[in-house]
Order: structure tokens, then C-alpha cells, then sequence
């Protein structure tokens, strides 16, 4: 009863002046929010005008959907849309695995001093710009004078034109996201390891369990929630596509457009190209629509699989 009496009275606490101050915190990171992601839905009137830069967006004419049917009409329509999901889709895929993968190697690495070269040299690669990472990539792949073409012609095979050729690109792409991501997944899944308790594991080893049979039924049950949190917001981005990775690793290349083309590289195109705002912001409201519907069903199904997994 007592405890009960002091529960209620910190809840009462808490709904009264002291919400104030922990408003007061939340402040700065409300006004970000507001400042970069609610204030600019102004411009989404955009999509639906025939942008003039003399007029501005008030004074240009309604063009109502006429983007978005110039977008669904057009023949990039379902090369892009099949791009961003396949391959945004086996990046997450992929990623997801390779970072449990590797932190479960690196939970069992007993030295700190390994443990802090693994941690660095995996997470290294996040932070480096596609710009460096596509002219490093090109000392590879360079048809005439690429590393990789030396090696095959050393070992009798012919030279391959890897940036003329779009069939190797799907694997490159998402071998090159998986390279720069896995690092990000692998510390939280490695700091959700180290949290678990170690009288699981030492009981697991008393009982004569692997260490197969210890990931399986230890390891992997106290990752799921995490695990599942972060593949739902990753599936909530799946028609959000890294810019740098399908725009600079290719070398806009136009013979690789149909296998690397992507919503973002055709969004920006436009607008560089043709200089159509109109149609640009089409592209990328379809972007969003389709990104929440994504969201919701991707909650729904988690929900329906596990209610404590799901964001809400």
C-alpha cells in the first residue's frame, strides 16, 4: 500500500509543474522538428502547380494532378519504382543480417583492447562521403585501368565494362550499402547483447548448450525487439533511397540508368534537367504517400506477430 501511495503521488508530481520543465528540455528538439519537417509541408502545394519562378508558388497556376499523371505515365514509372524497392529492399535485408552476424562475433571477442579496433574499423565507413567512396570505387572498376580488370586479365578472363554493363549493379549497390551501414547496426546490437544477463549464458553452459544452440534460444530472443523496431523504421524509408550511394557509385552513367534509377536520382534529374519543380514535387509527395502506407502495414503486420514489437 505504500508503495502504491508513492506511485501515485510521483504520477500526481509528475502531471503538475515538473511536465513544465521537462517541456522546457523538449523544446529544442520539438522546434527542429517543426523547423524541418512540418514548416516545409507548405511547399507540397507545389506538386499540384505549374511553378513559375516570376509568379512564385501563390501567384503560379493550379495545375491539379497533371504531374502525377505525367509521372504515372511516363516509362520510368515502374523501372523506378521496381529499383527502389528491390534494391532498398535487399539493403535492409542484407544490412539487417550482416550487423547481427557481426555482433554476435564481436560479443564474443573478450579483449577490449580488439574489441575497440573491430568496433572503429567497422563503423569507419560510415562516415565517409559517397563522392570519396565512388572515385575510390572507380580505381576498381575502370574498364582500362580498374584493379579488378588487371587481376581478371592476369588469370586469362576478359576485361568486364563495369560501368556499360547494368547487370552487376544490384549486387554492387547493395554490397557497397551493406559495406557503410554495418557498422551503425552492429553497435546496437552488440550494446543490446552486452545488456543481457550473464547467468543466461553461464546456465546455458552448465546445461551442456552449444554455442549455436545458446545464440539461438539467448541471444537472437533478446535482439527481436530491437531488431524489429529498427526493420520497421528501415521498411518506413524503403521508397527513401541513400542519394550519394545510386546517384555517384554508378558515375551517372547512362547505361546503368535502368538498373540504378531510383525515386530520389529521377526526382533530382528532373528538377535539374527539366527545371520542373511542378513535376519534381510530384514525385517526391508520392515518395511519402507510399512511405507511410509502407509504415503502417509493416506496424500492422509486426502487431500482429508480437504487440510489444510494434511502434504503435
Amino acid at each position: 500500500m505504500k508503495r502504491e501511495r508513492e506511485l501515485r503521488m510521483r504520477t500526481k508530481k509528475l502531471t503538475g509543474i515538473d511536465n513544465i520543465y521537462l517541456s522546457f528540455m523538449s523544446a529544442p528538439g520539438m522546434l527542429l522538428i517543426l523547423v524541418f519537417s512540418y514548416f516545409p509541408m507548405y511547399g507540397l502545394i507545389v506538386a499540384f502547380k505549374k511553378y513559375s519562378f516570376d509568379k512564385g508558388i501563390l501567384g503560379s497556376p493550379w495545375a491539379g494532378f497533371s504531374n502525377f499523371e505525367f509521372f504515372f505515365s511516363s516509362e520510368s514509372f515502374w523501372p523506378v519504382i521496381r529499383n527502389t524497392l528491390l534494391l532498398n529492399l535487399g539493403s535492409i535485408v542484407a544490412t539487417t543480417i550482416a550487423s547481427v552476424v557481426m555482433a554476435l562475433l564481436l560479443y564474443e571477442v573478450t579483449r577490449s583492447l580488439l574489441i575497440k579496433i573491430y568496433q572503429t574499423t567497422l563503423f569507419f565507413p560510415f562516415f565517409l562521403s559517397w563522392v570519396v567512396v565512388s572515385f575510390a570505387s572507380y580505381a576498381f572498376l575502370s574498364e582500362n585501368l580498374g584493379i579488378f580488370n588487371s587481376l581478371l586479365e592476369r588469370f586469362g578472363f576478359d576485361a568486364v565494362g563495369w560501368y556499360s554493363e547494368r547487370q552487376y549493379w544490384p549486387i554492387i549497390l547493395i554490397l557497397a550499402s551493406v559495406w557503410k551501414n554495418v557498422g551503425y547496426g552492429t553497435l546496437i546490437y552488440y550494446a543490446c547483447l552486452i545488456s543481457i544477463d550473464k547467468e543466461y549464458f553461464e546456465a546455458a553452459q552448465i546445461d551442456g548448450a552449444s554455442r549455436i544452440r545458446t545464440v539461438w534460444f539467448i541471444s537472437l530472443p533478446f535482439l527481436f525487439p530491437v531488431l524489429t523496431i529498427l526493420t520497421l523504421l528501415s521498411i518506413g524509408r524503403i521508397f527513401y533511397s541513400d542519394f550519394g550511394l545510386f546517384y555517384f557509385l554508378p558515375m551517372q552513367s547512362g547505361m546503368l540508368m535502368s538498373a540504378t534509377d531510383v525515386i530520389d536520382t529521377y526526382a533530382y534529374r528532373t528538377l535539374r534537367i527539366l527545371g520542373d519543380f511542378g513535376m519534381s514535387s510530384a514525385v517526391n509527395f508520392i515518395q511519402s504517400v507510399l512511405g507511410l502506407v509502407v509504415i503502417f502495414l509493416a506496424n500492422y503486420a509486426a502487431r500482429k506477430i508480437d504487440k510489444d514489437s510494434a511502434l504503435f
